[in-house]
């Protein structure tokens, strides 16, 4: 990271000129604190390197960019990636929504042309940047093929849909020189960085245990089968998951409630708020992994665990135990009886701070507004997740949210929800990705998934 003191005017400089540039720096830097609720140390720290760094980007130097998947988070992803380069194309398996798409798309006239088949938008040459934000049982096989094809790649977390389709990831993102983005934005906010520096740092004296509360997940059902919309190609749809009847609660934004697509809330906001648990912890992965089920899916409905409660234990002690909660601001739920909402608290010998996309809180406010020392550890700063994508496409720098720590958040996930589905205490080995000891053999047949053909990895080779 660059030196975060601001620069001082050079000696012959006018002395009102600096007085008067460092108290509006200082001014800012107040304003910025009051309105963001982050402590004034860390604010300058931020403005000030924010300051030292100049743009990278100019106006010939804008990227072709293509969206595959073309739903809500497709949307939002692809308005913001629109500002950093051009829309060339849109993908979706359901004709209205990619046409949708590319007229909300469209710019100065012109319209992204449409597609059907990814396979067939990666051939065109124009395109640069992939923004890959399908259901979660298509990631893998869109990210490995883009990244064969040359492209550079956003990719909607979680970033896989098993724990080994990470490492088929890696090795052809490598391969390929390819640049990945993973969507776990959390990262680039500043307060969960502080948060992870001032854990990292000791401030909390001996980190005890973290406590993540996930939005619960629904729990609805039975749902009758319909006929295929007709701008639905629904076996491409369905992809590499065993072939299903249509119901229309399993297609677009509910896939995540169902085993064959997704993980339940596990993987969904599990990918953000236990990766910022990973990032503060700093261990690749824990050792043990247990859980409880407090509710079971209806027979005939959505069939990922709605209400549980998944505890880790990593080599250094350190647990880390996940809770769901009632979250009014997701998926339409109430509030439980005690008001918890979803977010992140730490806790150490010393006192504990909590933090969440609403702000950040501590057992006592000096240990969020006593500055770090200079020989602290700093960690990746990013203040915008997809500016810093498009500055390593152009930089060819690793990203924040690059493809091993990608794998690695997921993978924390997908053991939580292992454990769920086999309702086991199990023990993991980071260094070869296997479970081992008691009911590894049942644990590892869900680390690989088998493909349904012809939507395995020979179908984008």
């Amino acid at each position: 990271m660059s030196d975060p003191t601001p620069q001082l005017a050079p000696s012959n400089a006018k002395p009102q000129i600096f007085n008067v540039s460092r108290r509006s720096f200082l001014k800012r830097c107040s304003l910025t604190a009051l309105a963001t609720g982050l402590p004034l140390w860390f604010v300058e720290r931020e403005l000030a390197a924010a300051d030292a760094k100049t743009s990278k980007l100019s106006a010939n130097d804008r990227p072709g960019i293509a969206l595959i998947g073309c739903g809500g988070m497709g949307g939002a992803d692809a308005e913001m990636a629109a500002y950093y380069g051009d829309m060339i194309a849109v993908c979706d398996v359901d004709k209205l929504r990619a046409a949708e798409k590319a007229k909300n798309l469209t710019k100065a006239g012109k319209k992204p042309k449409i597609y059907s088949d990814f396979r067939k938008l990666l051939e065109n040459k124009d395109i640069d940047v992939i923004i890959n934000a399908t259901p979660d049982h298509w990631h893998t096989l869109v990210n490995y093929a883009a990244a064969r094809a040359g492209k550079d790649i956003y990719g909607e977390k979680p970033l896989t849909l098993t724990i080994d389709e990470g490492r088929h990831l890696i090795k052809a993102v490598r391969d390929h020189k390819a640049i990945l983005q993973t969507g776990t934005q959390q990262r680039s906010y500043a307060r969960f960085r502080l948060a992870c520096e001032l854990v990292r740092n000791g401030r909390l004296g001996k980190l005890k245990e973290a406590n993540v509360w996930l939005p619960a997940g629904l729990r609805e059902g039975p749902f009758p089968t319909a006929p295929v919309p007709a701008e639905l190609d629904w076996d491409f749809w369905q992809g590499q998951a065993p072939a299903a009847e249509y119901v229309p609660q399993r297609c677009h934004g509910n896939f995540r409630f169902w085993y064959e697509y997704s993980g339940g809330t596990m993987t969904d906001w599990g990918a953000h708020h236990n990766d910022i648990a990973y990032w503060a912890i700093g261990i690749i992965a824990p050792r043990e992994v247990s859980s409880v089920r407090l509710s079971e899916p209806i027979p005939g409905g959505y069939n990922a665990y709605a209400d549980y409660t998944v505890a880790y234990t990593y080599a250094n002690g350190v647990r880390l135990n996940i809770h769901t909660t009632k979250d009014d601001s997701i998926y339409g739920a109430v509030v439980n009886p005690d008001g918890q909402r979803n977010g992140i608290r730490f806790e150490g010998t010393d006192g504990w701070i909590w933090v969440n996309r609403d702000g950040i809180e501590a057992s006592d406010p000096e240990l969020l507004k006593a500055d770090l020392p200079e020989d602290a550890v700093q960690l990746y700063v990013s203040k915008n997740h997809m500016a810093n994508f498009f500055d390593c496409v152009r930089t060819r720098e690793e990203p924040i949210c690059n493809v091993e720590t990608g794998h690695r958040s997921a993978t924390m996930c997908h053991l939580g929800a292992i454990s769920l589905r086999t309702g086991r205490s199990l023990t993991w080995d980071y260094d070869v990705e296997r479970f081992v000891g008691p009911h590894a053999a049942e644990a590892n047949a869900h680390v690989v998934r088998e493909m349904r053909a012809p939507y395995d990895y020979s179908f984008v080779i």
